[in-house]
């Protein structure tokens, strides 16, 4: 039962984040695309602060050995955050002012690949395809580690794991936004539907992640706190590096209560999901 849950949540976050994604990219909603990095940052941090970290530190772990994890976690998504921008650095620069302001704000989720889509937006024919296809080989790698987030939060509580197929869904959609835009460069209009399918494909492999993560945390059932507060590193991580930078720029009083809103919907989802699955 545990393994069918997780199957359903890692592929509701991996496929259903990218077919969200494509309905705000290529729908009316797509004007909106700053108030879902609110939603996201609001979800991302609920789930860290009222969640995962409450689940992890009620075990018998030392607390001090829970937060010296969650301090190496929060470096080794920096580090790895960092490496990504050192190799593609140099990309960044040439391609940067050929960027459409739509597709700038919509590729800017995380650092890592805000200098793939870069590269990819620019006029050079061949810069398309290997972005793409960088673009596609990151997602996979990303999905497969959020799909042993979600497992290892499912065998600690399937309301727990609702939660963070729920947040995973959330941060998902802002940066699928970009990847779309991206492999749609150079293709005609109706090639569309061709993008958001390799997208899913990469989406997917949050199901093969969870999978994975079903048979590590069974046989390591001891060291589940610790997995837990990995994924509360990665979603504090992600929140605090990757979107709340995003959302601090000089607006307007009701465009800053429209972030407020949208990052209490978030956590008000996160909440929701909580009581509703808690019901069952």
């Amino acid at each position: 039962m545990i393994f069918l849950s997780i199957l359903l949540g890692t592929l509701t976050a991996g496929i259903g984040s990218v077919w969200v994604a494509a309905w705000l990219s290529y729908g009316v909603m797509s004007r909106y695309t700053q108030h879902m990095l609110s939603l996201a940052a609001g979800a991302l941090l609920a789930t860290s602060f009222m969640h995962l970290l409450p689940e992890a530190f009620e075990s018998a772990v030392s607390p001090r050995d829970l937060f010296l994890t969650l301090l190496l976690g929060l470096v080794f998504f920096f580090l790895l955050d960092k490496a990504e921008l050192w190799h593609h650095g140099h990309e960044h620069g040439a391609a940067h002012g050929h960027m459409e302001p739509a597709l700038l704000e919509s590729a800017h989720h995380d650092h890592a690949h805000d200098h793939v889509h870069d590269h990819a937006h620019g006029h050079d024919h061949g810069a398309p395809t290997a972005g793409g296809w960088a673009v596609l080989a990151g997602d996979s790698v990303h999905c497969f580690g959020d799909g042993i987030l979600i497992a290892s939060a499912f065998m600690a509580d399937v309301r727990l794991g609702a939660i963070a197929a729920l947040a995973v869904l959330a941060h998902e959609v802002p940066h699928h936004m970009g990847d779309l835009a991206v492999l749609r460069q150079g293709q005609a209009q109706s090639h569309k539907q061709v993008a958001v399918l390799k997208v899913s494909l990469a989406g997917a492999v949050t199901a093969l992640g969870g999978a994975v993560g079903f048979v590590l945390v069974e046989s390591l059932r001891a060291a589940l706190p610790f997995f837990l507060v990995i994924a509360s590193s990665s979603f504090m991580y992600v929140a605090l590096a990757d979107l709340i930078p995003q959302l601090q720029k000089r607006l307007s009083a009701r465009e800053t209560a429209a972030q407020i809103a949208w990052l209490a919907v978030g956590m008000g989802m996160v909440t929701l999901v909580s009581l509703l699955t808690h019901s069952h």
